[in-house]
């Protein structure tokens, strides 16, 4: 059978033998991947490397590749939101599992393990300011996964209908999807670590009004966030609102990669509290992670 091939407008590659938006050529990536949406997150992940191998970046993707404790892993910067996950997960598996000289699949494919460090807000009363919350699942309010072929086999397509009709969701909104993080690798990082919590995230298309926040204009759901932290579904609550773990979870499944998120919480909107202090609990954080990953 005939390998099939990757049109140079599909699968961008830059002169360098880089892919298009990254700037990273395959044999500098790891297989144990750490994503952080600031890039100035990124130094201070490697800073903890006992050795640099190789970075770069474009943009909001800045990268580096090292090794800590034997491990090689590459922390990268996604920049935010779902649509920089697009990005990120589809040419993370390209650099993985496509020939980028003969433009075609390898032979065997491949699987990540990809642990993305966040910040987010919670939403319930038993997620306070600094609490590590693991997303088990993520609702995507932003609707990308809707435009990939077999995504209702790595949904929760019953939870997705009764937060659906729960919510009595607008049709002009798009469709919400549900998807679980790979559970070996929530386990791995989880371990037994008393501060971090299982929860349900609501990955938002926006920062303001699709998290409920209402500055000069008004919201089409005024009552959005009252019936959020209200839900229960077979004993799950949603936990806490951020932008990038559903299109994560949901893209990883499809593309055969292990993924999830932990992120800490540094605002509760339950609580109406902030915390802008909050760069030395998020050391731990990445700390914990480097270790488990």
């Amino acid at each position: 059978m005939e390998k099939r091939y990757f049109e140079p407008s599909e699968l961008i590659i830059n002169d360098d033998g880089s892919c298009f938006h990254l700037h990273i050529r395959p044999e500098q990536l790891a297989r144990k991947i750490i994503l952080v949406g600031d890039p100035g997150r990124v130094s201070i992940v490697a800073s903890k490397m006992d050795t640099i191998e190789c970075d770069g970046g474009n943009r909001e993707f800045v990268w580096v590749t090292g090794i800590y404790a034997g491990k090689r892993i590459t922390v990268l910067s996604t920049g935010i939101g779902c649509d920089n996950i697009d990005i990120v997960m589809n040419e993370l598996d390209a650099l993985t599992n496509i020939n980028f000289k003969t433009r075609t699949l390898n032979e065997t494919m491949q699987s990540l393990d990809i642990v993305r460090i966040g910040t987010c807000g919670g939403l319930q009363p038993f997620t306070p300011l600094g609490t590590y919350l693991c997303s088990e699942k993520s609702i995507g309010f932003d609707g990308l996964l809707n435009y990939y072929g077999g995504r209702d086999t790595v949904c929760d397509l019953d939870f997705e209908a009764a937060f659906r009709t729960y919510m009595n969701w607008s049709e002009k909104r798009p469709a919400p999807y549900v998807v679980n993080a790979d559970k070996d690798l929530l386990r791995r990082i989880m371990a037994d670590d008393a501060t971090m919590v299982r929860g349900v995230t609501i990955a938002c298309g926006g920062f303001y009004g699709p998290q409920g926040r209402v500055l000069r204009i008004p919201l089409q759901d005024p009552d959005q966030n009252a019936k959020i932290e209200a839900f229960e579904y077979k004993g799950y609550k949603i936990t806490n609102f951020e932008m990038e773990s559903s299109a994560l979870a949901g893209l990883a499944a499809l593309l055969g990669h292990r993924a999830m998120t932990v992120c800490m919480v540094i605002a509760n909107r339950h609580a109406k509290e902030m915390n802008t202090n909050y760069k030395p609990l998020m050391q731990q954080l990445i700390q914990s992670v480097l270790d488990r990953i």
